[in-house]
């Protein structure tokens, strides 16, 4: 199964390793699903790791590995197709990202310009609570 993570999951995973975004972040880690990832998200992703506020709060080593080893870990999506779906331009490249990689699901925090979609195409985006339940690793 192919699974986008959301930059905004990425980091929150990454601040929060016991919440649902850290769970999933796990869950990737250990192959309980493809990671779908461009060029375009992995650089937004170390560009918003490198942010002051967030650099003192996440572990370095764990996000400079996620990082380096990305190519290895994940399905990297090229030729991106244009998506105006989002009134912000950041999140229709991660809409893209989905679209390209050809995904089965998109994981997003964002509940203003993304998840308010419900779909791309063919593909669900939902919360990383519900992406966990998704795919039956919910804790409760």
């Amino acid at each position: 199964m192919r699974i986008l993570l959301d930059t905004n999951i990425l980091v929150a995973g990454l601040l929060t390793p016991k919440g649902p975004p850290g769970q999933l972040l796990s869950a990737w880690l250990q192959g309980t699903f493809t990671r779908v990832t461009s060029e375009a998200q992995l650089d937004e992703l170390a560009r918003v790791l490198s942010y002051p506020r967030l650099a003192e709060r996440i572990d370095t080593i764990q996000a400079q590995d996620i990082l380096e080893n990305i190519e290895v870990l994940a399905v990297m999506a090229a030729d991106l197709p244009t998506i105006s779906q989002s009134p912000d331009p950041a999140d229709n490249v991660i809409l893209a990202t989905a679209v390209a990689g050809e995904a089965d699901a998109m994981i997003s925090g964002e509940k203003a310009h993304v998840l308010v979609l419900g779909a791309i195409e063919d593909i669900s985006i939902m919360t990383a609570r519900a992406a966990l339940e998704y795919l039956g690793i919910a804790d409760g």
